[in-house]
């Protein structure tokens, strides 16, 4: 990205030092859930947020994710949300209702409260694909909800 010298440019921070990060994880698949949770977890450590600053909340299924994260962020008391899961394809349309549903509540509590959320629940047409994705899109979510948390404290 290039750089302006005589514009403000906010620069990208991952330090994780002093942020508070709560976590909302779906158990319905449970393999997929617990390694995206593990991968966000560890990538959060690496990035300085201490363990008694991390809050893990786990709920049967993507549907549920939204709620959790509303009454979260209203408690004012985490610098950015994470949610984590697997919506995996089947063979009827539930697989687009719970999606498309579940990411509109996810929009609408980060735009709601102004808290970042980064959004790890994977859409994928199977298991492998869920499996092959999850460690990264859980360091994803880490970076990314810290990046965003420093970003929306730098902001005027």
């Amino acid at each position: 990205m290039p750089h302006y010298q005589d514009i403000t440019e906010y620069d990208i921070n991952l330090n994780g030092k002093g942020l508070r990060i709560a976590v909302v994880v779906s158990r319905f698949n449970p393999e997929i859930g617990e390694g995206l949770l593990a991968a966000c977890v560890e990538e959060l450590r690496q990035l300085g947020v201490v363990p008694d600053a991390i809050r893990i909340a786990s709920v049967p299924g993507a549907l549920e994710i939204p709620l959790v994260l509303q009454r979260l962020a209203r408690s004012g008391k985490f610098d950015a949300l994470v949610a984590l899961g697997a919506v995996i394809r089947g063979e009827t349309y539930h697989f687009e209702l719970v999606s498309n549903e579940m990411a509109a509540g996810i929009s609408a509590v980060t735009l709601d409260h102004g808290l970042p959320i980064a959004n790890g629940v994977l859409t994928t047409e199977n298991d492998e694909q869920a499996l092959a994705r999850m460690a990264e899109k859980g360091r994803d979510c880490a970076r990314a909800a810290v990046e965003m948390a420093n970003l929306q404290k730098a902001l005027p």
